[in-house]
């Protein structure tokens, strides 16, 4: 058995003992009947309401993409973006910090004649983006919404916290890549030489012209920063937007089961704070902390256990496991139906 074998068997070892030790932990000690009559009350208005706010959530990155693209010069269909948004968001879902996102959304759009470095650029910029709106949302969350943030249990607030912290970090290292790459070099190879010393790291031959290969793409992630400032601007307020069509979703859950207490500023904000607390960890889609967060917030929002069950149901439901599910159908349609543009050329001459 190869070693990329026995990685793929383990890494879905990993993900069934994870999805049923989540399920174990939602419904254990509830009354599944209740939970069940209660989710056959729910409004189906406010239902096709979330399904639409999961497909725009993607397709809002489809149009960032298309965007950056034609800025370069690059002229790609939207629907062929929607695939790469789809592919993309598929391969994050289940793996750990969403890893194996980008390297399949960058494989498709080489197949599709858009070389690797501006791809490769074109994704940094998205995720440089999405990072920065999710900075901002936490910090302004931490700011101004001190009231809100302080009537959190003290786990909660915890991982707000080191959700916040990690996003920063990450925005300031990419800032810095992208920005300084001479310094980020300098620091990245005097760290490597340090771990080395210290055994946590072995001697690789090709890990200087990685490197080297990276700092280039970052060098002209910078000069397209220079360059198409209002383009940056522009997409990182599509960026804003994206985030909150998922964040709504779970108010819409809360007004399909006939609550209407809570404002959607609040219900959004409270999501958002789950969202921020799990992006950076290092499962896939957050699964089993955004559902133990998600208990922890919204018992109180919504008054019962088995109701915020079964709203938890609905919601995660929707912004994860649909997700998943139709991400995963139009990742297999892309496999069997994106040709490679440079392959049929050669066979034409």
């Amino acid at each position: 058995m190869s070693n990329k074998t026995r990685k793929n068997i383990l890494n879905a070892a990993f993900l069934i003992a994870l999805l049923a030790t989540t399920v174990w932990m939602v419904f254990r000690g509830q009354d599944f009947g209740e939970i069940v009559s209660i989710l056959y009350g729910v409004a189906p208005a406010f239902l096709i309401a979330g399904f639409v706010l999961v497909i725009l959530y993607v397709c809002s990155e489809s149009v960032i993409i298309k965007y950056l693209l034609a800025t370069v010069h690059i002229k790609v269909p939207l629907f062929n973006c929607i695939r790469y948004s789809f592919v993309g968001f598929f391969y994050s879902c289940i793996t750990p910090s969403a890893t194996g996102g980008q390297p399949m959304q960058i494989y498709y759009m080489k197949k599709q004649n858009i070389d690797i470095p501006t791809a490769t650029i074109i994704l940094m910029l998205v995720t440089i983006e999405y990072k920065f709106v999710l900075v901002f949302i936490g910090l302004a969350v931490a700011v101004f919404g001190q009231s809100l943030v302080q009537s959190l249990s003290a786990d909660v607030q915890f991982f707000l916290y080191l959700g916040i912290a990690l996003n920063v970090f990450c925005v300031c290292f990419m800032s810095l890549l992208v920005f300084l790459p001479g310094t980020a070099k300098f620091l990245i190879t005097k760290g490597f030489s340090f771990l080395k010393k210290i055994h946590l790291m072995k001697e690789k031959s090709n890990r200087t012209e990685r490197l080297e290969k990276s700092m280039e793409t970052y060098r002209g992630a910078s000069n397209f920063l220079k360059e198409n400032k209002m383009a940056i601007f522009n997409t990182t307020i599509i960026s804003f937007i994206q985030r909150f069509f998922l964040f709504s979703i779970t108010y819409l859950v809360y007004r399909s089961f006939g609550l209407s207490t809570e404002s959607y500023m609040t219900v959004t904000i409270l999501q958002s704070i789950i969202s921020i607390s799990v992006d950076m960890l290092p499962l896939p889609g957050g699964m089993g902390i955004s559902e133990g967060l998600y208990k922890r917030i919204f018992t109180p929002v919504f008054g019962s256990p088995s109701l915020m069950t079964a709203s938890m149901l609905v919601s995660r439901g929707f912004s994860y496991y649909v997700l998943v599910i139709v991400s995963s159908i139009v990742s297999l349609y892309t496999h069997f139906t994106v040709t490679d543009l440079k392959q049929n050329k050669k066979e034409k001459e």
